[in-house]
């Protein structure tokens, strides 16, 4: 792993496979790190002759955090009240451009997951010379009249960290709360889980951060408008048995984007599986296959 000055931050990276293959850029979703983004997913990629890389988003792992900016009133924004926040999903999408800069990469293939999905998003439509392909996965549009996650899930993404904080006891809240959003058909081993938050917590564990990142995607809205102007060859997966962000989000960002391809996976939640690993990387390769 590396890092880098982008548009104005430090972003840390990773790099899979030749430099000179075309590039595929990773960018997970809300409090994700990039560690997220599995390495057999990363290794079939590379092994279809692509250049992988992953990264963790500003105010996740190992990359800026805003850690002297209060996290907004993110009540007072969920009701459309003005209020400032430190950055927007906009910024997001510009430190992915900045990436790609700092790599002297001229284009890439954007994949996004969840939040990490509106930030492709964004970057495919405000950079479309910068985008060969989008994939978006498990994300939304912003549209306003979309069915909204069950209430077990945003249970699972709203409720209260626990009173005590320490490694053991995050990772253990960390597994409770996915257990509500992984995908019923395709149950991840518990001990793998264990190591990815165990992971995630000793590089950076940061929940104002977090609060940050969604504030950014309550201030993002609507992004119908913007999904229109999209050119770049897109392909949309989303899974079935989302509870978080359900089905019909997927399919809103499919219907508002010229020659989407819509991919549902029946059996998949909101994460991802390991054994979802080449469905996933079928779905990439699809949208890059058409650039």
């Amino acid at each position: 792993m590396a890092s880098v000055r982008a548009n104005g931050i430090r972003l840390e990276y990773e790099s899979f496979g030749p430099e000179r293959a075309p590039a595929i850029l990773l960018i997970m979703g809300l409090g994700g790190q990039m560690t997220r983004w599995n390495l057999e997913l990363c290794e079939l990629l590379v092994a279809r002759g692509y250049r992988v890389i992953r990264f963790d988003n500003r105010d996740s792992g190992l990359s800026s955090h805003f850690d002297d900016t209060p996290v907004p009133n993110l009540r007072a924004l969920q009701r459309g009240e003005p209020v400032a926040v430190p950055y927007t999903l906009d910024d997001m999408a510009a430190d992915s451009i900045g990436l790609l800069d700092a790599l002297d990469i001229e284009r890439a293939h954007v994949v996004g997951a969840s939040m990490g999905g509106a930030i492709a998003q964004i970057a495919a439509a405000r950079y479309p010379a910068r985008v060969r392909s989008l994939t978006s996965i498990m994300s939304s549009s912003g549209n306003p009249a979309l069915p909204s996650s069950t209430p077990a899930a945003a249970t699972a993404l709203f409720a209260p960290l626990p009173r005590q904080r320490d490694r053991e006891s995050i990772v253990a809240d960390s597994m409770a709360r996915y257990a509500t959003l992984e995908s019923p058909a395709y149950p991840t081993e518990r001990e793998r889980l264990r190591r990815m938050f165990a992971t995630e917590y000793d590089r950076n564990f940061d929940p104002r951060g977090v609060g940050r990142q969604l504030a950014a995607i309550i201030a993002s809205g609507d992004r119908r408008p913007l999904l229109q102007t999209i050119t770049a060859p897109t392909v949309v997966v989303h899974g079935a048995a989302d509870q978080l962000i359900p089905a019909a989000c997927g399919e809103d960002v499919a219907r508002h984007i010229a020659g989407a391809e819509l991919r549902l996976i029946a059996g998949m939640g909101h994460d991802f599986p390991v054994a979802l690993s080449a469905v996933i990387a079928d779905a990439i390769c699809a949208a890059a296959g058409r650039a």
